[in-house]
């Protein structure tokens, strides 16, 4: 197993090398050009959609509503990313990091933006009537049986992927989480999580998207006020803050404290990788979830698909950053959870450890409800229909295992997978990037008319 471990290693430090980085960023950056900056520029509008698509489109078609499609990408998304991902990245990388986190999310809005509009686009019926997409169905539809072979690589990663980083390792983090913060056995953790688990994805994306409606926006809100509290308590440290964030993202960091420093390029690699890790923009998740949302246009799913994103890393991954950097808890030498427990210890002390526990736990355990969704997706692309009820039993069980199993290999394995999924779904988004332009040079005027449209007949 070690000899294993270590050739596991080796290969996630080739595939989340520089290569990958680049690749990622790259297809945001080439995106964002071509569509001219819209997805930055339409952020309000965007927000404005979210909110109208709580109310499906009369005669449009799919499974949710739109607004429950994107609190499904966030369920999958917001998780321990943004808790312990983000200090983990300050940690190895300096406060810089959180520079890179910020810039992987505005080339990111791009990149889910093309992921939704693809999935939406050349989305399908299954056998019993559900819309399915993703980057497996944009790829064999979208460049032809020939290029089959690649939306089935992606499903392969992504249904593998999904029981390690969307199962056991959410398990695993929240089952230690309640040990350490609550005394809780691991063992009852786990017992609990497959008990919620089963009662909601036995359901399928309809009951998962109706606990995501509700409890997303709660935790999410609840998270950012406790961590306003903290930055509120160091309002005077905010501007610093600011300062030695985008200082360190062009230099290296210099030790300090139990701080061991990190160069430039630490920074970057660290940002970037934890961004990704946090939002999921070129990973293709996003369109899996969005193609079950009901839509007449697949830019307008877009737009509200891309607002993931812009939450995901741009609010909550910045809260967390701010207020570990902030604190001045950075230089301790501490890392992951426990750097963000003593961000919060010192604006909230007494409660700021418990708070984070428990927003773990439950940023944690809606992830596991999302990929729950992906994985099923990629296996019935894989295999058909039939697999959906076998798989979901197997899933519960996994929740099980995670909880109470040391996870180290799984989380190497998990990382990796998901850089390897990354790969067939950027090629798409390049290949097919022409297709995006076109629709949305076609249709965003009249998605937009069509929300401003709405918005002042509401407020009349």
């Amino acid at each position: 197993m070690a000899t294993l471990s270590a050739w596991l290693n080796v290969i996630n430090g080739i595939v989340w090398g520089p290569a990958l980085l680049v690749l990622i960023l790259g297809t945001g950056l080439f995106l964002q050009i071509r569509l001219r900056g819209m997805p930055i520029r339409n952020v309000g509008a965007g927000f404005r959609m979210v909110w109208q698509g709580r109310k499906p489109e009369a005669g449009a078609q799919g499974d949710v509503s739109p607004y429950a499609a994107l609190m499904t990408c966030l369920a999958a998304t917001i998780g321990t990313g943004n808790i312990a991902g983000v200090a983990t990245a300050i940690a190895l990388g300096g406060p810089g990091a959180v520079f890179w986190m910020w810039m992987t999310a505005l080339v990111g809005m791009a990149t889910k933006y093309g992921e939704v509009v693809l999935a939406v686009h050349y989305r399908e019926r299954d056998s019993k009537g559900h819309w399915v997409g993703g980057p497996m169905y944009a790829i064999r539809n979208g460049l032809g049986r020939n290029w089959k072979w690649l939306g089935t690589a992606f499903a392969v990663f992504g249904g593998l992927a999904g029981f390690g980083i969307g199962n056991m390792v959410q398990a695993n983090s929240i089952a230690v989480a309640m040990q350490s913060t609550f005394g809780v056995s691991t063992a009852t953790t786990g017992i609990v999580l497959v008990v919620i688990t089963s009662a909601v994805i036995l359901g399928g994306i309809q009951r998962i998207a109706t606990v995501s409606n509700w409890l997303v926006p709660f935790m999410a809100v609840a998270y950012i006020v406790a961590a306003l509290i903290v930055l509120a308590v160091h309002v005077t440290e905010i501007p610093q803050a600011f300062v030695t964030i985008i200082s360190h993202a062009f230099t290296a960091t210099a030790a300090t404290g139990g701080f061991a420093g990190a160069a430039m390029i630490a920074g970057i690699r660290y940002g970037v990788a934890r961004g990704i890790f946090s939002n999921e923009a070129g990973l293709g998740t996003a369109g899996i979830a969005q193609a079950a949302g009901v839509s007449s246009d697949p830019v307008r799913s877009g737009v509200i698909g891309m607002m993931g994103t812009f939450i995901d890393t741009l609010i909550v991954c910045s809260m967390t950053g701010l207020a570990v950097v902030v604190s001045g808890v950075w230089t301790t030498g501490k890392s992951g959870v426990e750097l963000t427990q003593l961000a919060f210890d010192a604006g909230i002390p007494g409660y700021g450890g418990p708070i984070v526990a428990a927003s773990l736990a439950l940023f944690a355990g809606t992830t596991i409800l999302g990929w729950a969704y992906y994985g099923e997706r990629c296996w019935q692309f894989l295999v058909g229909t039939w697999v959906i009820t076998p798989y979901r039993v197997l899933w519960c069980i996994a929740v099980y295992f995670g909880a109470t199993t040391q996870l180290d290999f799984a989380w190497t394995l998990a990382d990796t997978l998901n850089a390897l999924m990354a790969i067939p779904n950027l090629i798409a988004l390049l290949a097919l990037s022409p297709v995006i332009v076109q629709l949305t040079r076609n249709r965003l005027g009249s998605v937009l008319d069509k929300s401003a449209l709405q918005a002042s007949s509401e407020a009349a």
